[in-house]
């Protein structure tokens, strides 16, 4: 969590609510947060040195602004530039699909359906994002900032496609036992 925040205040300074929003926004494919959790990681960057905080005022209210450090870019750029884990791509969730001979066919129907359901929903807000990406980047030559979040956006997308096509294929062989 705390890389992942150290990147977005590199971007721009945020308040709390802005990076929660943020996450869950485009992010929440990678991780999912709680403020709770958001709260956790910045004491952690605070006491480390890695951002800092400055107050603002904003319609009467003091709102405080997270900003990353030079410590801070040291650490997000440590992080960034070494090697992508490839173990990192494991989901518990096929777990229950191993063992799923355990549970009734209609159950088995039910579950795989409201899965399904709930990845497509995943697919259309990516698409989305993805069809932003592309309109905005069409507009804008050479932000490779841009380049790599698109790309992700896309990578979302059609890890969701591909998942709906096998749990689709999946549920039409449950169907056809």
């Amino acid at each position: 969590m705390e890389n992942i925040i150290l990147g977005l205040l590199l971007l721009q300074p945020r308040t709390i609510y802005q990076l929660r929003k943020r996450i869950n926004e485009g992010l929440n494919l990678m991780y999912s947060c709680s403020t709770g959790s958001i709260q956790a990681a910045l004491k952690k960057l605070l006491k480390s040195g890695c951002i800092g905080v400055e107050e603002i005022k904003e319609n009467g209210r003091i709102k405080k602004l997270y900003v990353i450090t030079e410590s801070g870019k040291k650490q997000f750029g440590s992080w960034v530039n070494a090697p992508i884990d490839c173990h990192a791509a494991k989901n518990p969730e096929l777990t229950k699909i191993y063992f799923m001979g355990f549970t009734e066919k209609e159950t088995r129907i039910k579950l795989i359906e409201s899965h399904i359901s709930g990845l497509v929903k995943i697919y259309g807000s990516l698409d989305k994002i993805c069809k932003e990406g592309e309109d905005l980047a069409a507009g804008i030559s050479g932000n490779d900032i841009l380049f790599y979040q698109l790309r992700t956006a896309e990578y979302g997308r059609d890890f969701m496609k591909f998942n709906i096509d096998w749990y689709n294929n999946l549920l039409n062989a449950i169907r056809s036992r």
